[in-house]
């Protein structure tokens, strides 16, 4: 132990937060992005058209009329309704019979227009859109999914140990809410990091918590095989029955029943737009089922009601919600991924994880201000140089990295092979040249400079969109796209914000002080 318990919890608080920093901040940044993947996802398909939510009734009858005509002999259909933001417009699939040795199963699946029930263009651009910048935050893309998934549960570990001991070395943890001191170098960054972290807590310990679930059966995996007894056919029994019913086709030809009516009955419980998805199995067989799937709420997975898909009886209620490991998993990762929040707590959600981000940002500034000794530049050890570029070129670099990705959408060449993956190959090169730019320029000019470029990056981006779309603001607005209309004013206010943050770095003078100066000083802090 260093000294009292308080000290030993801020020199860990302090080394924990140091040693995966960057990466937090990548995770935090491109995690944050994830909130809005969607959205994203529409801006960088601008050949798609607005995202549409049509009530069920036309929107199911033409999915059915499509089905009819393309899914003959299918063992399978599915139809998933547009009635939520995940869900922009309505998607179709359907699946043959298992088929026979050497031979392909016949299957498809389709994009529709839900009020006339016929296929969207294929013509949208290959992209990676807004899921692939949303995955990166847990799998690192260039990195093997399993080691990713590895470490970085060792890296949330250290922010979760970051976060309690925090808490710990904080006495007045009210009164840094409320206390900014500017123009005090380091201990305004000190004031900045703490009032970040206090503000957003109850968001960080939730988020980083519950980013522990989705590895720990990674970590652990005989934590859930040992709740079954180690029996493994037991799990993989349960898993099935959640994930699937098993019907035999009965051979014998009739007609399927009022899909409609039954999905309107589930629908009439639980509330209007509350219908998920509807599934029918062995369509046109005696043994038809209907399954109504019900928008999941807070969790990850929704009840189930399960119909004859002849007669129209109905027959079960499947609600894994009803298993408590579940349950609480399935809350805990829902809270995770924010997919039951509306427009307001969306947003709610992306502040919150830019103030999470801000809270790496600040702390690893602070680290390296803190031990700014009165010399010249490059007289100072090789290890602060290193810290203070690297916070330099991920801190800035990153995001105009992130301005890359959606420069390259616009600007590659639509024909180009491997097109989405180049999208992401221009975030990392732009990201890397911007963390080799402190060599070129002295770090305070780098600051400014990176700013700048950070803000022109993003105002461009409207003005890049106008330029190679039919799809600019203006147009947008005419026609009722919201969603990439807010893309091009959301990119427009982060230009204005990056050009505010270098006007007031133009503004900075360098300051030095002695080395024997008193400083201000976190609990514990080393």
């Amino acid at each position: 132990m260093i000294g009292t318990f308080r000290q030993s919890m801020g020199w860990l608080h302090t080394w924990a937060g140091l040693v995966f920093c960057w990466l937090l901040y990548f995770m935090f940044v491109t995690g944050t992005l994830g909130y809005f993947d969607t959205e994203v996802d529409h801006w960088m398909k601008p050949e798609q058209p607005a995202p549409q939510t049509v009530p069920l009734e036309p929107s199911l009858a033409a999915a059915l009329n499509r089905l009819e005509a393309e899914g003959v002999g299918a063992d399978r259909w599915s139809i998933i309704l547009p009635n939520r933001r995940e869900v922009p417009h309505m998607r179709i699939s359907w699946r043959g019979p298992t088929p026979a040795e050497g031979e392909e199963r016949q299957s498809g699946n389709e994009t529709l227009d839900a009020w006339t029930g016929e296929p969207l263009p294929d013509n949208v651009r290959d992209t990676g859109g807004g899921q692939t910048l949303y995955r990166m935050h847990y799998t690192l893309h260039y990195i093997d999914r399993q080691i990713a998934f590895r470490f970085i549960g060792v890296v949330t570990m250290f922010m979760f140990i970051g976060l309690v001991s925090g808490v710990v070395i904080h006495k007045k943890i009210f009164k840094d809410l409320f206390t900014f001191r500017p123009a005090k170098g380091g201990r305004s960054w000190l004031d900045m990091h703490n009032l970040l972290s206090v503000s957003s807590l109850p968001f960080q310990l939730m988020i980083t918590y519950s980013g522990l679930l989705f590895t720990v059966t990674t970590w652990m995996p005989l934590i859930a095989v040992g709740s079954y007894g180690f029996d493994t056919k037991k799990v993989a029994s349960e898993l099935g029955t959640l994930a699937d019913i098993q019907i035999e086709r009965a051979g014998t030809s009739a007609e399927l029943t009022d899909v409609y009516g039954l999905a309107a009955e589930a629908e009439g419980l639980w509330g209007e737009g509350q219908v998920q998805s509807v599934n029918v199995r062995l369509p046109g067989d005696a043994n038809a089922r209907v399954i109504v799937l019900r928008n999941r709420g807070v969790g990850t997975v929704g009840e189930q009601r399960v119909y004859d898909g002849v007669s129209g009886e109905y027959l079960q209620t499947i609600d894994p919600r009803t298993r408590t490991p579940i349950a609480i998993a399935s809350a805990l990762i829902g809270l995770h991924e924010g997919l039951y929040a509306g427009p307001l707590l969306r947003w709610l959600y992306f502040l919150s994880g830019l103030l999470g981000a801000g809270m790496v940002a600040t702390g690893a500034i602070y680290w390296t201000r803190k031990r700014r000794k009165k010399l010249p530049y490059h007289e100072l050890s090789r290890g602060y140089r290193m810290v203070d570029g690297l916070n330099l070129g991920t801190i800035l670099g990153l995001p105009i990295g992130i301005a890359a990705y959606f420069w390259a959408n616009r600007l590659l060449p639509l024909g180009l092979d491997g097109r989405a993956e180049w999208e992401v190959h221009c975030l990392f090169i732009t990201w890397a040249v911007c963390l080799l730019y402190p060599l070129a320029r002295t770090v305070q000019a780098a600051w400014r400079d990176l700013a700048w470029i950070a803000a022109c990056a993003f105002a461009a981006i409207p003005l890049i969109n106008a330029m190679t779309t039919d799809a600019h603001l203006v147009n947008s607005l005419r026609t009722g796209d919201h969603v990439m209309a807010a893309f091009d004013v959301t990119a427009l206010v982060f230009g204005l914000l990056f050009g505010a943050l270098a006007t007031a770095l133009g503004r900075t003078k360098v300051t030095t002080r002695p080395a024997t100066a008193k400083t201000p000083t976190a609990v514990g802090v080393p």
